[in-house]
């Protein structure tokens, strides 16, 4: 008897770079790439046109549009909510709007202020509220980060004020052996394998360094082809156990909490 598909969730999907004049038929498009590349379901997050400093208006205008999209194909997408956290109270009040008491189960923040900051706390505490987890972009860049992005030091410094809360290290800094190594002490962190080269070698020192429950795949798509981020996965050395577990398994268990609150499961 064949073997059953794995489940693959797609933790870092964005609506940027999609042919569409709504949300709504960039979801359509979108969902013509899933179904081709035997994608379930993606994590949306991020408005259009990307916004590295996004104002309170802004970063409602964005959410609206995650909502929008997701609401036209619910079985195809959840979303993670985009905050600021420059803007403390604004972006727990979006919280609540998106998460608390609508269907986004998960939180996206990206490089208006590095993650280790204090305003960062909450953020986190919210998020621990809703046993939601946080999606935070990091990178270590050779010339320097920006002085809002955060590394995965910053994300390692959040995780342990907020042991209870799940942190997954976007892009996994980028310059993933520095980002393996960095986050290996915090039991809390996943990485994710979004949005770098498809280098070989990649997943299979993640599985080593962390083990394969910690490892979880993503796209970063637009910005990345999900072809080339899902050949990290499949073409890695790895177990067939730990291959399902990375596609899909492991987000799927991180979000059950939220998704049973929600009634979705």
């Amino acid at each position: 008897m064949p073997e059953k598909q794995p489940l693959v969730w797609d933790v870092h999907f964005h609506l940027t770079d999609v042919p569409g004049e709504t949300p709504e038929d960039r979801m359509k498009e979108i969902v013509k790439y899933l179904d081709r590349m035997g994608i379930d379901r993606v994590m949306l997050s991020l408005g259009y046109p990307l916004l590295a400093d996004p104002s309170p208006k802004q970063l409602r205008q964005g959410n609206d549009q995650v909502l929008r999209a997701v609401k036209s194909r619910p079985h195809r997408a959840y979303g993670f909510v985009y905050l600021n956290p420059k803007y403390v109270q604004a972006s727990l009040n979006e919280f609540d709007r998106c998460v608390r008491d609508g269907p986004m189960v998960g939180v996206k923040l990206w490089v208006a202020k590095r993650c280790s900051a204090r305003e960062l706390d909450p953020i986190a505490k919210q998020a621990a509220s809703m046993e939601a987890p946080i999606l935070q972009h990091t990178w270590f860049k050779v010339n320097g980060n920006g002085p809002g992005e955060s590394t995965p030091n910053d994300i390692v410094k959040l995780a342990g004020r907020y042991p209870g809360v799940p942190f997954i290290c976007g892009h996994t800094g980028g310059d993933w052996e520095l980002g393996i190594r960095a986050i290996r002490p915090a039991k809390n962190v996943f990485a994710d394998l979004a949005g770098s080269n498809p280098t070989s070698g990649f997943v299979e020192m993640a599985v080593r360094e962390l083990g394969a429950e910690r490892v979880i795949y993503g796209s970063d798509a637009f910005g990345r082809s999900c072809a080339s981020q899902l050949g990290k996965v499949m073409g890695a050395e790895i177990s067939e156990t730990a291959r399902r577990l990375i596609l899909g398994e492991n987000l799927r268990r991180i979000l059950t909490p939220i998704l049973r609150t929600k009634g979705y499961t």
